[in-house]
């Protein structure tokens, strides 16, 4: 198996991103979700190229992207897609703002299961709905979405529901049972699943992941699907998403968005996209998801030698960790604490909801050495 591996700690700090240049450089950044390895190489070949030809224009209004998502989803996923019936865009935030515009009217609610990602509590408002505050439910071996609640929301007025499966920051990768029943809901009420897959490409191989659409038929009359390789690929500043849909009158809803929603994909999001999504980089994000799976057990080692108060769960996917501080007594927001004293930087866990109090998340897409003096940073605070 090919093995991808984090570049130095010198050459990251060389980067220009939002992770290396928040804080100074006596601080270990693992908040935001961008990961410290190379390129897949099929990326860096062609992101090259279109340097080296000055193919920096705009994005055509043909172009194979639709058909390298199609076939890529059919290899990792089994999911049959029409290409004719995907579109693109700038990014998912994007994407999920203007599919909301057009199946919520102003005023109305929108399902959202915290802790999650806090930007959908800002785009659900940038769409002009409500939030209706729905929490995943803990079972004693992990988190589901708590159907009754959604019914009851649902039933209540809800009009639609913001998915986030693989759902951050937990990592759960909701079962095709849930995704169903939660389809069935939907139709049955009238409401619309948005479903933001950004991170089904790390669901690890023993999990699987189950696109929403690929459920049922009423999946596919309720729902529309929102997907990008930036999060697996580490593309996020290039600017490309894709708006999914598998019955007409979603299609329809898509497809009627103005030129400008898909004119603000960016040239070298795509170019790189058509990369990632090729058989040439399989090898790659199956070597990055191995390693993927040493570094979240050996964050669960680290926790447990270190830190044996915090409690965590191994998640189903992506490289973002959901781990639980409440007992070591830092208060509500311990990653405030964490960065003043230890020098490292995680995410704030009261932005992902009031359940995410006494939580911090931390981002393992990193090398083994940054989270081991990451964590042995923070539990040098316990001694204190």
């Amino acid at each position: 198996m090919l093995r991808v591996t984090a570049l130095p700690l010198d050459e990251l700090r060389d980067r220009t991103s939002e992770k290396w240049r928040e804080y100074p450089a006596d601080v270990l950044p693992l908040f935001v979700a961008e990961t410290d390895f190379p390129l897949a190489p099929a990326i860096s070949a062609a992101l090259r190229r279109a340097v080296e030809t000055g193919d920096t224009g705009y994005v055509a209004s043909r172009t194979p992207l639709a058909d390298a998502y199609a076939a890529f989803a059919r290899r990792r996923f089994g999911w049959h897609v029409d290409p004719a019936r995907v579109r693109s865009t700038a990014d998912v935030s994007m994407g999920i703002v203007e599919i909301l515009r057009r199946v919520t009217r102003p005023g109305e609610r929108v399902v959202v299961t915290p802790p999650v990602y806090p930007p959908f509590f800002d785009l659900v408002e940038e769409a002009g709905a409500e939030i209706e505050r729905v929490p995943l439910r803990d079972n004693g071996a992990g988190w589901e979405l708590d159907l009754d609640g959604i019914r009851t929301a649902f039933a209540a007025g809800a009009t639609a529901i913001l998915l986030c499966n693989p759902h951050n920051p937990t990592g759960t990768v909701h079962d095709r049972s849930a995704l169903a029943a939660l389809a069935e809901l939907a139709d049955e009420f009238g409401a619309s699943v948005v479903s933001d897959e950004i991170h089904a490409p790390l669901a690890q191989p023993g999990t699987g992941f189950t696109p929403f659409l690929s459920v049922n038929d009423a999946a596919q009359r309720v729902g529309y699907a929102v997907v990008s390789a930036s999060k697996a690929f580490n593309l996020a500043g290039l600017k490309c998403a894709l708006m999914v849909t598998a019955d007409d009158a979603t299609t329809a809803v898509v497809r009627a968005l103005p030129v400008e929603v898909e004119w603000r994909t960016g040239q070298f999001g795509l170019l790189a996209a058509v990369a990632a999504f090729s058989e040439e980089s399989d090898a790659w994000l199956d070597g990055l998801l191995h390693t993927l799976d040493e570094n979240r057990v050996l964050l669960a080692r680290l926790l447990a030698q270190h830190l044996p108060g915090a409690r965590y769960r191994l998640p189903d996917a992506g490289y973002l960790a959901w781990i639980d501080l409440t007992d070591l007594g830092w208060g509500d927001n311990p990653a405030r604490r964490i960065l003043r004293e230890a020098k490292v930087a995680l995410h704030y866990g009261p932005a992902f909801g009031d359940e995410g109090k006494g939580h911090v998340r931390l981002n393992f897409g990193t090398s083994p050495e940054i989270m081991t003096e990451a964590i042995e940073r923070i539990a040098a605070l316990v001694a204190r």
